[in-house]
Formats: C-alpha cells, structure tokens, sequence
C-alpha cells in the first residue's frame, strides 16, 4: 500500500521556535524529533504571510499570482480545480481535515471526502448585523457545537475577553485543558484513525488554530514560561521608536511600544501555546504507532506564517520581515519509506507552494499542471544533485505599506510598493534584520541584482508596478486579482 501521508499546520508559528534550532527559551521535544526523523528546511517562508493567501498556496501548489490572493481577503470563493486532497482522492487515498481551513463558504469540502471544521473567530461569520443564519458560526463550526454540548449553550470564543487578533493581550485558559481547541483538533485526529478506511492510505490534514491569538494556553503550559528570562525582541535601526498615538495599547496592536509587562506576558503565552501544541501532536503521534501507521506515512510540519511578537516593535504578521514571513518546515519519514537523508538541515529556500507537489510526490501522484511549486522530497534525499530555485518572490497587500520581497534566505530585498522605500539585509551577517544596507554604497550591486529580479517577476503584471526596466511606486495594490464574476 501507498505511505499515509499526514500534513500538521499551524497557525502563526515563528520559523525559529523550535528547540531543534537551539531556541533559548522554547520546548518542543516531539518537533525536535521528527526533525531527527526527517529533514528541516532552514530557509522556508510564507511568500503571502497572511492566512488566506497563504492557505490557497498550501492547497494547491499555486503562487500568489495564480491563485489571484495577493493579500488578505475573506468571503472570496474558492473554487480551484485541483487541490492536495482532491488529487489524492482521486489516487485511491481516503482524504481528512481536521481543525483549520479558512476558505469560503466555511463549509467548503476542497477535495476533502470530510471536513471537521475548526477556524477561529471569523469575522464574516461572527458579525451579527451581517452574517446569514447559513453562514453562521453557530452553523458552521463543529468545535463550537461540540464545545456547548460538553459545557453549556452559554460558552463562547469570547468568554474570556481576549480579542482574536491580540499578540499581547494574555490569560490562561479557564476550562479543563481537555476543552481547549488544541486538544479537540487532536482528539477528532485520533478518531479518524479510529474511522477511516482501512483498505486505503489516507492523507489527513491536522491544522490548529494555536498559537494564533487568543493567547489563552492551560495554566500549566503558561507557568512553564511566567517566570523564565525571555529573549528580548530585535529592534533594527530603521525600525520606529515613537508611538505618538499610543497605538501599543490597543488590544489588537500591530505594531507600537507595548508595556513591557504585557508584552512579556504575551511572549511566554506564546511560547506557551507551541509547547502545549508540540505535546497534542506528540499525543497522536502516539496514536498513529497505537494503530499502527506511524511507520508507513510521510509526514510534514509547517506554519501558514510567523509572529512578529515584538520584533522591531511590530507584531502580528502580514510583512516581510523574519519572524512575520520565515516559518518552520519539517519532512519526515519515520518508517524509511522515502529513504530520507535525516537529522539533516537543508538550506535551499522553499515555500508554501512547494506542499502541494511534496505531498503528491510521496504519494507516487503526479502533480497537475496547475501547479507552480516542486517537491522537496529530491532535496532531503541528496540536495547536492539538484538544481533549485534561486530565491523567492513574495508579497502583500497592506495598504500603505503594501510590499514586494525577493530572498534566497541569506539576504533579502524588499520594495514597499506605495512609498518606493527599498530595504535590503544580509541574513547570513544580520538574522535578525537590524541593518538596513539599501543605502550602503558597498551592496549597490547586490541591491540592483534582486531589484532586478524584482522587476522581472513583476513585468506584466496588471498593476502596472513596472515597466520592464524600473520599479514604479505608487500603483494600487489589490488584495484579490480574480474578479468575483469570473469565480461564478
């Protein structure tokens, strides 16, 4: 039979948390060894670091550009002809999602034969004054169903005040820990092994909403980390250190000079919430060698994108800088089916679209031709073979400060399409992005050469943002580039 092939995502996890990278602070024992069981990409970004775009990559193999979501956008069909899960139904696998899919409508199966829907706090299906009774949370997600069953008609996302889109904002969760949305994504998890069918290989996706906000984990998770020495956060000499209107005390801040008190709590809640997840996937690891797949399936871990946390005095993610677009991603193959170099870091930079075909490849499934990403499997067997991408392109609606980045992984440009700004940093010198070397008479060459590369992914393109030969600031960037009509 064909490996299982199992994909766990996380939502707003930093390319860096993992102790595998020697992270002061952070403990993630059941990360670290699959890790050792597999192959971990030290250059992995999110060319779209927002939920949305980033998800559409995920599932079907298709750049930004393809997919049209070149920002986030909610209540944009999808309606995508080939996704992961449809291609491997449609090779004999027996197809699941679990936890998170952000995609709409809500219910939206994506090639999935079923889908155990847990999203968040949704704001086009939260809003009362907006949403129809079909497009409710209360119709739409099962972890809520589940949850009033288990507790009362009375309990809610919002019981404990914390808004879904606060970084810094913090306390622990007020319920048995086996209530939490971490553990029911597992639980439901271990209940498919239980269900599925058992004459076919299955590809299940087990996606969290965690350490997304709200940065509510179990106490005993929290008090891991309340009174631990944490790493401060960068701050890089071009970054702003004023807030004038205060904007750090908004619950919801994306960036500002945040108490530091808050902020600490906000970090170890976070470091909190990894931690509680590595030991909920660490719990159905188990369960998978209970049942008796863990050696015949492929597995890969990745985030949707980072969390800025503080870096710079931003947080949230959405911009190009490390911690917002860098996140984790890890192949492995417990059971030597793919016969993987492991315990090996590769430092080739690959990207949200390269799951899709990844996942296809181990399962002997060619990919459509749709797809714009490739497998990673040839570079964790012997990456000195092969010939790979030399950078990536990413980028991202975001209002004034709408962007483009071109990175390899070791350095980085980044064009800020509204206002022109161009910042351009050397990671193997500077990881922690705190010099911005575009003015530096000394990189003028390396700066022209991804400018360049810039322009060439961006000729074309029905902005108008070049002409072929420079960069032109000031063109309306558009969140989605298909229209609805063409969706229907």
């Amino acid at each position: 039979m064909k490996p299982n092939v199992l994909l766990v995502m996380v939502d707003q996890i930093r390319w860096d948390c993992l102790s595998y990278l020697n992270h002061p602070v952070v403990d993630t024992p059941n990360l670290d060894q699959l890790a050792r069981d597999g192959v971990l990409f030290q250059y992995a970004y999110s060319a779209t670091p927002s939920c949305v775009p980033a998800r559409a990559s995920v599932m079907t193999g298709m750049s930004q550009v393809s997919t049209g979501r070149t920002g986030y956008e909610e209540e944009i069909p999808w309606r995508y002809e080939h996704t992961i899960a449809g291609e491997l139904a449609k090779a004999g696998y027996h197809t699941q999602s679990v936890g998170k899919m952000h995609v709409y409508p809500a219910r939206n199966l994506c090639g999935f034969h079923n889908v155990v829907l847990h999203d968040g706090y949704m704001h086009y299906n939260r809003f009362k004054h907006k949403t129809t009774t079909m497009e409710s949370q209360e119709q739409t997600d099962d972890y809520l169903n589940w949850l009033r069953e288990k507790q009362g008609l009375e309990v809610d996302f919002l019981d404990l005040g914390l808004d879904c889109n606060s970084s810094t904002v913090t306390r622990p969760w007020h319920l048995p820990e086996t209530f939490h949305p971490t553990n029911w994504v597992a639980a439901q998890s271990i209940d498919f092994l239980r269900r599925r069918d058992p004459s076919k290989p299955f590809f299940l996706k087990m996606s969290f909403v965690r350490p997304h906000p709200p940065l509510d984990p179990p106490q005993a998770f929290f008090d891991m980390y309340k009174d631990m020495e944490l790493p401060d956060a960068p701050v890089g000499e071009w970054a702003e250190t004023k807030d004038k209107t205060r904007a750090g005390l908004d619950p919801a801040t994306s960036k500002g000079i945040v108490p530091s008190q808050r902020h600490r709590r906000a970090q170890a809640a976070y470091y909190a919430l990894i931690t509680h997840i590595d030991h909920q996937i660490g719990r159905f690891l188990q369960a998978m060698r209970e049942y008796g797949v863990y050696d015949n399936t492929m597995i890969l871990f990745t985030s949707d994108h980072g969390e800025l946390m503080g870096d710079h005095h931003l947080y949230r993610k959405s911009l190009p800088y490390e911690g917002s677009a860098k996140v984790p991603f890890i192949v492995a193959d417990p059971g030597n089916q793919l016969h993987l170099k492991k315990n090996t870091i590769v430092d080739k930079v690959v990207e949200m679209r390269d799951i899709m075909p990844t996942l296809l490849d181990a399962a002997g499934v060619d990919p459509p031709d749709s797809v714009d990403g490739e497998s990673v499997i040839p570079l964790c067997k012997d990456e000195s073979e092969m010939s790979w991408r030399d950078y990536i392109h990413g980028e991202h609606e975001f209002g004034k400060a709408s962007y483009h980045y071109i990175t390899d992984g070791k350095e980085k440009y980044i064009w800020f399409s509204q206002s022109g700004v161009e910042q351009f940093f050397d990671l193997w010198e500077d990881p922690e992005e705190k010099q911005n070397l575009a003015l530096k008479a000394n990189y003028h060459d390396r700066l022209r050469h991804r400018r360049e590369q810039l322009i060439d992914e961006l000729s074309g393109r029905d902005e108008g943002y070049t002409d072929g030969e420079n960069l032109i600031p000031g063109k309306t960037a558009k969140a989605t580039q298909v229209q609805l009509d063409e969706w229907n």
